[in-house]
């Protein structure tokens, strides 16, 4: 069996990426600073390991896990990432480095860490946003999405033809952060997208499973926005 490695995984749409993952037949390896992601992996019947991807010792955690796992290592879906949410104005630095240290700078470590120890003819699927566009209150949050972008392109040059590696750029999703928001802010923010609803966790997890399959095997060095289109309106 192959495994998967998911990071983000305790809940959410890393939760919903690890179940879409088993459901493919895939063996998981659940990452999550979260503890709430050993729950996850009883419920699925999988490992985890609570770590922090923005801490080298950590990365080495994982990587260790990898190598010890007794299923041949073919998928790595970095999906962790941090909120630190503030207009511009108001924005402190360690907020900003923050953010860029664990959602930029997390995802080129275990990268580099796991690729490695993937099997040739394996992928990477890094977890973007729709906001590297541009939202109001997600400066840091933009940029690095964005860098994620500029470094899914440049590890699929760097490790192809090995390995294949793209994002997918989620939109508005339904999660515990977007069910706590005032009601007629969500309803503005779900009026501008096209198809006129917010995303579900699944949507996410589909988009994930199909660059990680087989079907995708020609595709590298893309992003694929599941975002109802709102990355054009």
């Amino acid at each position: 069996m192959s495994l998967a490695i998911v990071t983000g995984a305790a809940r959410g749409i890393g939760r919903s990426i690890a179940s879409r993952l088993a459901e493919a037949g895939h063996a998981l390896l659940l990452v999550d600073l979260d503890e709430r992601v050993h729950d996850t992996a009883r419920e699925l019947g999988v490992g985890a390991v609570r770590a922090d991807i923005s801490q080298p010792p950590d990365v080495g955690r994982i990587a260790d896990a990898v190598r010890a796992h007794r299923d041949e290592p073919r998928v790595l879906v970095n999906n962790a990432g941090i909120t630190r949410d503030r207009l511009l104005r108001k924005m402190a630095e360690p907020d900003f480095r923050a953010v860029v240290r664990v959602n930029l700078g997390g995802t080129w470590a275990l990268t580099e860490a796991v690729a490695p120890l993937l099997a040739d003819g394996g992928s990477v699927v890094n977890i973007s946003s729709r906001a590297q566009l541009g939202n109001v209150g997600q400066f840091n949050y933009g940029i690095a999405k964005g860098g994620v972008i500029g470094l899914t392109r440049g590890h699929a040059l760097a490790l192809a033809p090995r390995l294949r590696v793209n994002a997918v750029a989620p939109g508005f999703v339904e999660s515990e952060m977007t069910a706590a928001m005032p009601a007629d802010a969500r309803r503005r923010v779900v009026d501008a997208i096209p198809l006129a609803a917010a995303g579900q966790p699944r949507d996410i997890a589909e988009a994930v499973a199909w660059l990680a399959s087989e079907a995708a095997s020609y595709v590298t060095g893309q992003v694929l926005y599941s975002c109802g289109g709102r990355s054009f309106s």
